[in-house]
Formats: C-alpha cells, sequence, structure tokens
C-alpha cells in the first residue's frame, strides 16, 4: 500500500515557475515507478509527465517537454515536479500517482493517488 501526499501548488503568473512534491508512504517506493497527471476543469485528466522506479527513464508530454522536469528522491520517498516557463494552459489539478515498476502514459495504469494540488497560472 502506498499513500501520497501533494504540496506545491499555488497561483504564479505565466513565465513563473513552481515545484510540486510528493510525498509517498512505505517502504516500497522506491519500487513503484511515478508519474505526474493534470485535469482542468471539464478535460480528462492527461499525462504530464513519469519516472522509472530507477529513475534513469523519464517521459514527457509534448506540451511540457523542455518546460517541466520530473526527478526523485528515493531515499526521502518523494518525486518532484519542476515547472518552468508556466502557460495558462498550464492550469490544471495536478495528481502524483504510482504504479510498479515501469511508467505509462495511461492514468488507468496507475494504482495509487494522490489527493491533487491546485496550479493556477494567471496570463
Amino acid at each position: 500500500q502506498v499513500q501520497l501526499v501533494e504540496s506545491g501548488g499555488g497561483l504564479v503568473q505565466a513565465g513563473g515557475s513552481l515545484r510540486l512534491s510528493c510525498a509517498a508512504s512505505g517502504r516500497t517506493f522506491s519500487s513503484y515507478a511515478m508519474g505526474w497527471f493534470r485535469q482542468a476543469p471539464g478535460k480528462e485528466r492527461e499525462f504530464v509527465t513519469g519516472i522509472s522506479w530507477t529513475g534513469r527513464s523519464t517521459y514527457y508530454a509534448d506540451s511540457v517537454k523542455g518546460r517541466f522536469t520530473i526527478s526523485r528522491d528515493n531515499a526521502k520517498n518523494t518525486v518532484y515536479l519542476q515547472m518552468n516557463s508556466l502557460k495558462p494552459e498550464d492550469t490544471a489539478v495536478y495528481y502524483c500517482a504510482a504504479r510498479s515498476l515501469f511508467a505509462t502514459r495511461r492514468p488507468n495504469d496507475y494504482d495509487y493517488w494522490g489527493q491533487g494540488t491546485q496550479v493556477t497560472v494567471s496570463s
């Protein structure tokens, strides 16, 4: 069982930066791939980025490539999402999620989810 708690969301102007954190409970965090997803009002939940259990493989949606960076610290049971050059279209609730070993882009593949953190980018 893994429990996930996101933090770091907030209101930022376009062009600004935020860093989201996702703290995980459980001794086996290092065996889970982690993903970040987001959901804007009236839209489906979409993949943002993922990282393998080793941290050696990362994946990004085209819309955030070059602006967002995912990383993990297995000693701290935490995954991070550094978001730079934010745009109003990045406004959404951001969720972290966990699944065994390898990250995928499909929300239904993930077994554990956090409660989400709101990111609002003003123009």
